[in-house]
């Protein structure tokens, strides 16, 4: 892991291809064939699977949060009737 190794091949068949490695003699691979028994998974059990649901645990923590950022942060004082009124007159 972590090292640097020299790969060498034929481009015209990429089947084979040896590795080189400083220190170490040059050895050949081949082209992985996954079997039968690798290449599928099982299915998961109907419990884990998705399913639709109403609410959500994390928006509602959300929105919990932010109520209670909004109450903590409500100006002492607003400007907004005295702007009304003067824009009547």
């Amino acid at each position: 892991m972590g090292c640097t190794v020299e790969v060498v091949y034929d481009p015209a068949d990429t089947t084979e291809l040896t590795i080189e490695y400083e220190g170490r003699a040059p050895w050949r691979v081949r082209e992985m064939v996954v079997g039968p028994k690798a290449g599928s998974r099982p299915a998961l059990p109907e419990h884990l699977g998705a399913s639709l649901t109403d609410t959500s645990r994390l928006l509602e923590a959300a929105e919990t949060r932010h109520q209670s950022r909004k109450e903590r942060e409500a100006p002492a004082v607003t400007h907004r009737r005295v702007q009304a009124k003067e824009d009547h007159v």
